[in-house]
């Protein structure tokens, strides 16, 4: 037994060299804390200077030692027309709000006072009261008010239009061809980006003449005429087409009834715009 007990436990000489090697990294690893601490020295902060430095830091600009998720007590002076996304969460408006409001400024909304502010979707009136004393919108040289009519102007004509700029100007005269014309000022909306306020701001320097637009003959027209008409979609465009290759020429507006996929409002929508020779 004792014999067999000491064949169990006993160790060859690679053995014993390995467990001395291990043993050896064991007491390196720790004592590693300790000999980098001897050669390295920690510098002592000086308390005094930190503070004075971090005191310098705050006044030059509070905002910068306060993340935008941070609750915020000192607001500040600021042009909403092109203050930043960050400069809005910094005023407490949370980062959807602060999107909603960039997203209208990119697309050429002007606040043209504090209180345009108010018309923003999402922004409560809590937040407006708050934020309406430190509102400061530069006075800006506005163009001569000028009464621009729509179908006849073009793209630097309807840049002379308070709240209109070159972008603006370009989608309003493409629209415009695609239609043939406008019918009334109303459809402005229709223009991508024009939106109720901008509507607001700009009606009363535009007019219509509803006997400028093209005409488009029902019953000539082709599919690749009658196609950009914004107001009817790919299927649409070919039933007319269709219906009138299947039962001749149309008469009026009312043999358009007849196409199933094609409903009053569209037909209210294309009735100036046709005719039937």
């Amino acid at each position: 037994m004792k014999t067999q007990f000491k064949n169990y436990i006993s160790l060859t000489k690679k053995e014993w060299n390995g467990i001395v090697v291990l043993l050896v990294l064991i007491a390196a690893v720790l004592a590693a804390p300790y000999i980098y601490q001897f050669y390295h020295k920690d510098n002592t902060i000086n308390v005094t200077e930190f503070n004075a430095d971090f005191a310098a830091l705050n006044h030059a600009n509070p905002r910068l030692l306060n993340g935008p998720e941070s609750p915020k007590t000192d607001l500040f002076k600021f042009d909403p027309n092109t203050a930043s996304t960050k400069d809005w969460q910094w005023l407490g408006i949370t980062a959807k709000q602060a999107a909603v409001i960039k997203n209208y400024t990119t697309k050429g909304g002007r606040f043209r006072k504090a209180e345009d502010l108010q018309k923003i979707y999402g922004l409560t009136k809590v937040d407006y009261a708050r934020l309406a004393p430190f509102i400061i919108i530069p006075e800006e040289k506005t163009k001569p008010n000028v009464v621009v009519e729509l179908n006849s102007a073009d793209s630097a004509k309807l840049t002379t239009i308070n709240g209109i700029g070159g972008a603006f100007a370009k989608r309003i005269f493409y629209y415009r061809e695609r239609l043939g014309g406008f019918t009334s000022k109303e459809q402005l909306k229709e223009v991508f980006g024009i939106d109720d306020l901008k509507y607001d701001e700009i009606k009363g320097q535009v007019k219509v003449n509803a006997d400028l637009i093209r005409k488009i003959n029902i019953n000539t027209v082709t599919f690749d005429k009658l196609r950009p008409m914004p107001y009817l979609n790919y299927k649409q465009v070919n039933a007319i087409i269709e219906y009138r290759n299947q039962h001749g020429n149309y008469a009026s507006i009312h043999n358009l009834e007849n196409i199933a996929i094609i409903d009053a409002d569209i037909l209210r929508k294309i009735g100036p715009y046709l005719i039937y020779k």
